[in-house]
């Protein structure tokens, strides 16, 4: 093969190319960021926390995600990053404090897990109104988000799309400052039709969303003000993927009543799995509100 191809430089970019060409495919499967449903029974065997696995029809487009029915008024919705899938928040399903408490979903965002695996949707508009309909399936309201990082914005949507339904989100290292988002130059390299044939699917659908979010958030910029509902802000000060800026952003954009920040010394982006507990307590926080408001105002819980 050295002979045929002597040029140094052209051996370099030959044996790239190999490299992308082969690796992928070796890959694809363990980086689709999803549990398949013999693997969620694995994990959930002999536990009678195990949700239940849905996929709803929302207009052209199939929303998958994992319910958890505990007869509670309020519901918690998990929506997760870029890349990723409603396993990503697996673990909160066993978590005691909100079994008694709240209903959980954990949705597969569109061109994720297994709602329409590899078709990328950018509008955070669209991807707000497809959540909202299939959680419509089984909770009509009083919906708590949880949001992090890309589902961070999806969830500030939600909030500001349907202000009847969500009483209040926890948005964890969100990607919610137009001002902070960058495109990196690799990002234009994605976006070449060649290249989503030679990368996994979810990385592509990752890279898609990615290039056009900074739009996305200016268009939502007045829309922030529309939001009266608590939110939660928690943001590692470590954090090397989305930039402690984005707390301050909230602050910025945001009424005092309204936003609460939580910075965490030392912590990194990858706060649902290392400081599962700070999400916990968020929501509960936010529970607790809603249940002193029904009591205000004459209310039952």
């Amino acid at each position: 093969m050295k002979k045929i191809i002597k040029n140094k430089h052209i051996r370099r970019i030959f044996y790239s190319a190999l490299i992308l060409l082969i690796l992928p495919q070796f890959f694809t499967s363990c980086l689709q960021f999803r549990m398949s449903p013999k693997e969620v029974d694995k994990y959930f065997e002999g536990d009678l926390s195990k949700p239940e696995l849905k996929s709803v029809q929302v207009g052209n487009q199939t929303v998958n995600y994992a319910y958890q029915d505990n007869n509670k008024d309020t519901t918690v919705v998990f929506i997760h990053g870029a890349p990723g899938s409603w396993s990503a928040f697996v673990d909160f399903f066993k978590v005691n404090q909100l079994k008694e408490v709240v209903n959980i979903i954990s949705v597969d965002r569109p061109g994720y897990g297994y709602s329409d695996f590899g078709e990328a949707v950018i509008s955070l508009e669209s991807q707000s109104k497809s959540i909202m309909n299939a959680v419509n399936e089984i909770a009509n309201d009083h919906l708590i988000l949880v949001g992090h990082s890309l589902g961070g914005p999806v969830a500030a949507r939600m909030m500001m799309d349907f202000p009847k339904k969500v009483i209040g989100s926890v948005l964890v290292a969100p990607s919610i400052s137009p001002a902070l988002e960058k495109r990196e130059w690799y990002r234009y390299i994605g976006k070449l039709r060649i290249v989503k044939y030679m990368i996994p699917a979810t990385l592509w659908v990752t890279n898609e969303e990615i290039y056009d979010l900074k739009a996305e958030l200016q268009e939502m910029m007045p829309y922030w003000k529309t939001i009266e509902n608590p939110v939660i802000v928690i943001q590692g000060t470590e954090d090397d993927l989305v930039p402690k800026g984005n707390a301050f952003f909230a602050e910025e954009v945001l009424s005092e009543e309204v936003v609460e920040i939580n910075l965490l010394e030392g912590v990194n982006h990858f706060i649902p799995w290392s400081h599962p507990d700070t999400i916990t307590e968020a929501i509960l926080k936010i529970k607790n509100k809603q249940t002193i408001t029904k009591k205000e105002l004459g209310g039952l819980e």
